[in-house]
């Protein structure tokens, strides 16, 4: 789907797609608690904001281990935490509340 909004984004088939989504879950699971707890502090003065970033650089490194998945840098890679973001947060609304 971010295939198609976003032409900066490229992969080469739906098994890289699944697979760049399943080790980005991996990163999220184990990686994300450690440098969130890293940049706690400036995450505490940027108001969470900072999240943002932290969400980028795993889709980045996400990004390098995947082959077959082209994000073109660091611009799509901040469009693409952000919209990840709003859709979790929209589905977390619709299914929890």
């Amino acid at each position: 789907m971010m295939t198609m909004i976003f032409p900066l984004i490229e992969a080469s088939g739906i098994m890289q797609i699944i697979l760049f989504g399943v080790v980005l879950w991996l990163m999220n699971l184990f990686l994300r608690p450690l440098l969130l707890l890293i940049t706690l502090p400036i995450n505490i003065l940027t108001l969470g904001v900072f999240t943002l970033l932290v969400n980028t650089w795993l889709i980045m490194m996400t990004n390098i281990l995947i082959i077959g998945v082209k994000i073109g840098g660091f611009w799509p890679s901040l469009i693409l935490a952000a919209a990840i973001i709003v859709i979790n947060h929209s589905l977390k609304k619709l299914f929890l509340e």
